[in-house]
């Protein structure tokens, strides 16, 4: 699978921004003592998470990216894409299990199903 088939879905950039922001202006807090140099650990996890939290979808496999790990789940699995009442999509694997897909929200799975390779059936309405 190249690059180029993988559908990515991440949070909004915003996240990101401020989470430079916020450790741009933490700075002066965490240099005045020696012992709040954690403060900027909090800003930088977020804009680590903001980065890198997502989920990637290609013809072979959904990737669920966190903080510090993922989820590979083949599409094999997959028995069914929906939303849940909050507008998330969600995947109900064959094993009854469900799984929020991070970043994705109801309105992208008709992208996230072109990922797979395969078409969405024409609406009888």
């Amino acid at each position: 699978m190249s690059r180029a088939d993988t559908v990515r879905f991440r949070y909004n950039q915003a996240i990101l921004v401020a989470a430079i922001v916020a450790f741009i202006g933490a700075l002066p807090l965490a240099t005045a003592r020696w012992w709040l140099l954690w403060v900027l650990l909090i800003p930088l996890a977020l804009g680590v998470w903001a980065w890198r939290a997502g989920t990637d979808a290609d013809p072979g496999e959904l990737r669920l990216r966190a903080l510090v790990g993922q989820r590979r789940v083949p599409w094999t699995r997959v028995a069914e894409l929906t939303a849940d009442a909050r507008g998330r999509a969600v995947a109900r694997l064959d094993d009854g299990e469900t799984l929020v897909l991070p970043a994705v929200r109801a309105a992208d799975l008709p992208r996230l199903i072109s990922a797979t390779g395969q078409e969405l059936p024409e609406s009888a309405g």
